[in-house]
């Protein structure tokens, strides 16, 4: 039986370091591709169209340590398997994030740790015999993809627990879905030890279940729920304090304050359609989907993802050139180099995948920076500002700010790795694997922070969902790419990344469009601040008015019959001097004046007289007879 909301709140932490966990060795492993590749051509998946092709001149060489043969069929055949693996760890991010929104994370969950599960299995059971049964790979880097991409985005909800460091975690999230690609680097490690390929996979496979255990054990049924979120509520508690003074040993209680964050049930079910039915009222996802921020996001996230697919894929034929230089008579020395230089450099990039787990934080500390000094959402103007107080900054301005410092960032990190990719030297390419794995990391966390600043939180799953699917189906364009880089240009990738960092120029568009849309904001909040200071003016003289000014029901004797007199009746009577609301102290003589009158009160009320008896009508009771009050 799933967990209550209730218990996975208090089982987030559980929950957030093992996502980071499984999202480091079951996400995004694919993208680790050039480990992976060096691995599928030792087990010989796809050699046989090199044997085919053998009398037809193909450029056919031997890997070094194999008995299978390599060629250019090959090395395109298995890109096209990357390509589909690719494209279904982002495409199918928007039907997930349909699904996700009405059923919630656990199912959705439960499905990609069995599909990643699978893929293992097929990929160890292809390794018996790759000449008939390479063809699985297109299976298995389908379900690798769908299941790793169904693990991380079910993790992207689970930040919403932890508040105002929502962006934090979500980076930290983030980060290790990008590190993920350290995976298969470190699976190559121990396959160069000499363990077998098809044991490893079997291992993996069963560690892939053990995630699908911690899901079923740890993972609510209903989906987290946001901040301002109407199930999230503040427990407030009074704790005392016992302080002791040291010189005269005098013990102080003092009360402090605590305010916990607290997730109760789902509404009841009619309560809840009519909520949901009224925000999707408000904000449709049809305005969200066609707003411009959105649409510029689209394009600058398709772009980017093409750039960072295409020399994932591509990197061992790049690296490959700058040894060889597209030379077509290669001896075996040379040829030996160049398979040991890219053995080399793809463990490096492999490992300084890690390198997002660290700095996804600081993209997440961007994002959050000074949103602890902004206002609480849906409060009260008038409440919650006082005279006192220092203002406060709007929080949906400063997230624009936020998003707009940390776009521009990691534009001009995507700009220095193109540039540093057409330099023909070998061992500065590392800076260019650094660069490429922080803007990786980067760039996710830019989009999910600016998502979940503008849009409603009901409209994230999908939004994201359907830039994911745009940007995969952009991605594929890396396939034509390579073809048309290992075919026509030689192997020299010089004109591609020459066009890809035009192209890359473009992500500036969208923190210039963020700028525009914050000028607007700054000048509707100024306006609504001016009309609030209007009205709070004009209520405080109404107020002063009401309290100050002369008028006859507050002189002395005009109280109504039966009416229980208060402080605040007492406070509007008129009373000898020159006191004023506004005054913290009375005199003594004012003191003793509204004792008097108290006194009066109650004696009038219980001979049940209409109004207090003034002093000549006590004269004259005198001199008829002493009758007492009392």
């Amino acid at each position: 039986m799933a967990p209550s909301l209730a218990q996975a709140y208090r089982r987030r932490w559980w929950m957030a370091v093992t996502s980071i966990i499984e999202n480091l060795f079951f996400s995004a492993v694919l993208l680790g591709w050039g480990s992976l590749l060096i691995m599928l051509k030792n087990e010989g998946f796809y050699s046989h169209l090199c044997i085919v092709n053998e009398t037809s001149g193909t450029n056919r060489t031997m890997v070094q340590g194999s008995r299978w043969p390599s060629c250019v069929q090959q090395d395109e055949m298995l890109n096209l398997g990357f390509t589909i693996g690719s494209f279904f760890l982002s495409a199918a991010t928007l039907p997930l994030g349909i699904l996700m929104d009405k059923f919630g994370p656990r199912p959705v969950r439960l499905m990609g740790s069995s599909c990643f599960a699978a893929s293992c299995a097929m990929i160890a059971a292809a390794a018996y015999d790759p000449e008939v049964l390479s063809v699985l790979i297109f299976f298995a880097v389908s379900f690798n993809g769908f299941g790793g991409i169904c693990l991380t985005f079910t993790s992207l909800t689970l930040p919403n627990m932890f508040g105002n460091i929502r962006s934090t975690i979500l980076s930290l999230m983030i980060g290790s879905y990008a590190s993920s690609a350290v995976t298969f680097p470190g699976i190559k490690l121990i396959y160069d030890f000499g363990v077998p390929f098809r044991l490893i996979m079997w291992v993996w496979t069963g560690m892939a279940c053990i995630v699908f255990l911690n899901c079923f054990l740890n993972w609510p049924g209903e989906s987290f729920p946001a901040p301002e979120d109407s199930r999230y509520t503040k427990k407030i508690r009074m704790n005392g304090v016992v302080t002791e003074d040291k010189m005269t040993g005098d013990r102080y209680v003092t009360n402090v304050m605590i305010m916990e964050d607290t997730v109760r049930a789902k509404q009841q079910e009619s309560e809840q359609r009519d909520s949901e039915n009224t925000t999707k009222a408000a904000v449709p996802i049809c305005h969200s989907v066609c707003s411009p921020i959105f649409l510029w996001s689209v394009l600058v996230m398709a772009i980017t993802q093409l750039r960072l697919i295409f020399f994932m894929g591509a990197m061992n034929k790049m690296l490959e050139f700058l040894v060889t230089h597209g030379d077509p008579n290669l001896s075996v020395e040379l040829q030996k180099e160049a398979e040991d230089q890219v053995a080399f450099y793809s463990s490096i990039f492999g490992t300084m995948q890690l390198l997002c787990l660290l700095t996804c934080p600081m993209i997440g500390y961007v994002m959050d920076w000074r949103m602890k000094e902004c206002e609480e959402e849906n409060v009260n103007i008038s409440t919650s500002k006082s005279n006192s107080a220092p203002p406060k900054r709007d929080r949906n301005i400063q997230k624009l700010s936020n998003a707009i410092r940390a776009f521009i960032f990691t534009n001009l990190l995507l700009v220095m790795f193109g540039v540093i990719s057409l330099i023909d030297n070998l061992p500065l390419q590392v800076v260019s694997f650094a660069l490429h794995t922080v803007v990786r990391g980067f760039i996710h966390s830019c989009c999910g922070g600016l998502y979940a600043a503008v849009y409603p939180a009901n409209h994230f799953g999908t939004l994201t969902g359907f830039q994911s699917t745009i940007s995969a189906a952009f991605a594929l364009l890396q396939q034509p790419l390579f073809i048309l880089m290992v075919g026509y240009l030689g192997g020299d990738p010089f004109w591609i990344n020459i066009g890809l960092l035009i192209f890359s120029l473009v992500g500036f568009l969208l923190p210039c469009y963020l700028f525009y849309h914050r000028r607007g904001l700054i000048r509707e909040k100024a306006h609504l601040d001016v009309i609030a200071a209007r009205q709070s003016e004009k209520e405080h003289d109404d107020l002063i008015q009401s309290d100050c000014g002369p008028s006859k029901s507050e002189e002395y004797g005009n109280i109504p019959n039966g009416q229980d007199p208060d402080w605040h009746t007492l406070s509007r009577v008129r009373i000898p001097g020159r006191w004023k609301p506004s005054q913290d102290v009375w005199g003594s003589a004012e003191m003793l004046t509204v004792l008097f009158l108290t006194l009066d009160l109650y004696r009038s009320q219980m001979e049940g007289r209409c109004s207090i008896l003034t002093n000549h009508q006590s004269r004259r009771l005198n001199e008829e007879g002493g009758k007492s009050c009392f």
